[in-house]
């Protein structure tokens, strides 16, 4: 074996490695242990007990909600903000500038931004007396213990993941092609309808895919930010991992949580490769 391919298999088996041991494997025992009951004899109670169970339906009613309402409003706060850093910013210290105040908060531990939301969305907090002072509210907002709230910390944090694959996305659009429109006699409106966006998409779309995995798997935020009022689902497979140790029925609640949220990412890649095909 020559000395490239050696390099080559350890660039290659390393990771391969890291990866069956770290994902697949655990992935693997999750999956055995829902399959099976306290004694280890092969069942399918714990999936019974789930699907047949309306409060678990709810629960997931309310996870995949706030994901949707998570990535929503990343891309309609994300997409102009990552088209202003790419095609508005020409001076390119500041262009510099935005991105690490764009990327600087993900090197902070979501729990120190959870209970920084915490004080100020509070009931005395800086939102809720900035509001009273402009007089754009009477009373204080609940928005600790709400949907609402959560949906706020999530996209604070999952925001920049959104900026950074739509900013690759619109920078390697060819402006020539744009121009092509115009010179056609488009209206900027529809050069970026017709043009622009469907280039776009591919990178929307991943961003988007990657905002909502990350918000219906999120604990932190929501086990804060909730106030004990709101229950997701990864709140529910922590309990039954960290408070009840029924690690059967836990692993039947996360390849549930799993494969319905891989199925709503299929879902969204074939309709988004479909409107940009």
């Amino acid at each position: 074996m020559t000395a490239s391919a050696r390099t080559i298999g350890l660039l290659v088996g390393i990771p391969a490695l890291f990866f069956l041991a770290f994902f697949l494997f655990p992935m693997f025992v999750v999956a055995i242990a829902s399959l099976t009951d306290s004694r280890g004899s092969l069942t399918l109670a714990n999936y019974t007990r789930i699907l047949l169970d309306q409060y678990h339906w709810d629960v997931l009613w309310v996870t995949f909600r706030i994901g949707v309402l998570t990535t929503v409003a990343c891309v309609l706060i994300g997409y102009p903000l990552a088209w202003y850093l790419v095609r508005i910013v020409n001076w390119a210290p500041w262009r510099r500038v935005c991105v690490i105040l764009l990327i600087v908060p993900l090197f902070t531990s979501n729990i120190v931004r959870s209970f920084g939301w915490m004080v100020l969305l509070g009931r005395n907090g800086l939102v809720n007396d900035s509001f009273q002072a402009m007089g754009l509210i009477e009373r204080p907002v609940r928005f600790l213990g709400s949907e609402l709230g959560i949906v706020i910390g999530l996209v604070y944090i999952l925001l920049p993941f959104i900026v950074l694959a739509v900013g690759n996305a619109v920078a390697d659009v060819d402006p020539s092609l744009e121009q092509a429109s115009a010179d056609l006699g488009a209206r900027p409106a529809t050069t970026f309808w017709t043009v622009t966006f469907p280039l776009c998409l591919p990178g929307l779309m991943a961003g988007a895919v990657m905002v909502f995995m990350l918000a219906v798997s999120a604990y932190v935020t929501p086990a804060l930010l909730s106030g004990g009022r709101i229950t997701v689902f990864s709140m529910l497979i922590f309990q039954q991992y960290s408070s009840v140790f029924d690690f059967n029925y836990g692993g039947a609640l996360s390849i549930t949580m799993l494969v319905l949220t891989l199925a709503l990412v299929a879902v969204a890649g074939r309709i988004g490769t479909t409107r940009g095909a």
